[in-house]
């Protein structure tokens, strides 16, 4: 079963979610500020899927920006990366779909989504 990671204040999250909803996708609800992915989870992810892992952060964040990740994000290990992005779920680029095998889509595209479930 695919696994929805969201922020239930965020607009992309809200439209993918209704999309899912619409197409009858079954899915695990997670609230990605309240439960963040687990360091390991994270990792496992960026290593399964050919995003660069300045994908997986929020880079429009305010968090984002007040650490100022932007100049150093790029030079981040997978370890360096999974370890920010655990301790503070807004860091995360939102919503994350977890599909089979570890696979993720990264923020919401209708079209990638139309891709995975129909």
């Amino acid at each position: 079963m695919a696994v929805f990671y969201w922020y239930p204040k965020c607009s992309t999250c809200k439209k993918a979610k209704a999309w899912l909803d619409e197409n009858k996708v079954t899915y695990d609800l997670i609230d990605m500020i309240e439960t963040p992915p687990a360091k390991e989870l994270l990792a496992t992810w960026m290593e399964a899927n050919d995003y660069p892992i300045r994908r997986f952060f929020n880079t429009s964040g305010i968090r984002y920006r007040e650490q100022k990740l932007k100049e150093i994000v790029n030079d981040f290990s997978i370890e360096e990366a999974s370890g920010r992005l655990t301790v503070d779920g807004m860091l995360i680029k939102r919503p994350i779909m977890v599909l089979e095998d570890d696979k993720v889509l990264l923020g919401f595209k209708e079209a990638d989504y139309e891709a995975a479930f129909l």
